[in-house]
């Protein structure tokens, strides 16, 4: 069996928070760099992205060179999505937008060959190591993370039911679309959308159940670990980038007579 680090983490009681980020870019280059600075997990997002299975891959492969690991969030609860990114060899894979247990189970089953699931079987595929993995069919299920993501306050309110779905290793809230669906859009930071997410996390462990999320800088990680989430993602390769790239030009325009501001064309 091909050990899964990011799953025995996720699963162990009272380990360290992971840290990751999104990946947005679709650059191997990006993608391999990251793992290398000390991230320890970097999420292959193919839901809001232009990703496709192609591009999965190479992400994939970029990372498996490095410390880090990969999580791709598929871009529906769909079992064909499932079954291909699971042949292309992703073995943490993420589901948006689930919104009862019953779509909890489903995904779970997507990602299990029978009996306990609906996997369909392939003999050579990059997740089997081209069949070199001589007892993976046997031992695939076990090694597979499943994350569900909640993100509204329906799925919220059936977070017990959903955690309690045999095979579901996490939770992850979605707080961009949590506030979209409470009528706050763009206004997470609101005193009602925050509220929810320090209750999704308290209710995640009495239930038994680790949950992550994802925040925009530092300060907002840092709160959402003081809240109590077990794993958190910091921003994404794109908003570093460009946020780091506004820093430095703004920097510079700054000392010269007569710049536009950061942001502005000349």
């Amino acid at each position: 069996m091909q050990t899964n680090p990011f799953k025995t983490r996720l699963t162990t009681p009272g380990h360290v928070p992971m840290l990751g980020t999104w990946l947005m870019s679709a650059a191997p280059a990006v993608a391999e760099a990251l793992g290398f600075c000390g991230f320890d997990f970097l999420v292959v997002d193919m839901e809001h992205s232009p990703l496709d299975l192609a591009d999965a891959v190479g992400l994939m492969r970029a990372i498996a060179g490095t410390p880090s690991e990969s999580l791709v969030r598929v871009p529906w609860n769909d079992q064909v999505d499932v079954k291909r990114v699971l042949d292309a060899g992703a073995r943490n894979v993420m589901f948006p937008f689930v919104q009862s247990a019953e779509e909890a189970a489903a995904a779970v089953a997507y990602t299990r060959y029978p009996p306990q699931g609906v996997r369909g079987v392939a003999a050579v595929h990059r997740g089997s190591r081209y069949g070199q993995t001589r007892d993976y069919l046997h031992t695939a299920n076990a090694g597979i993370a499943v994350v569900i993501q909640l993100e509204t306050p329906e799925a919220l309110a059936r977070l017990p039911a959903i955690a309690a779905v045999p095979g579901v290793d996490s939770l992850f809230l979605g707080p961009g679309d949590l506030s979209a669906a409470m009528g706050r859009i763009g206004e997470i930071a609101h005193p009602e959308v925050q509220a929810s997410i320090a209750k999704a996390a308290r209710d995640a462990h009495a239930a038994g159940k680790p949950i992550g999320i994802v925040g925009a800088n530092p300060e907002i990680v840092a709160q959402y670990l003081g809240y109590g989430y077990d794993w958190v993602a910091i921003a994404s390769d794109l908003a570093m980038l460009t946020s780091r790239a506004a820093d430095f030009i703004g920097a510079i325009r700054g000392q010269i007579p007569g710049a536009p501001p950061s942001g502005a064309a000349y």
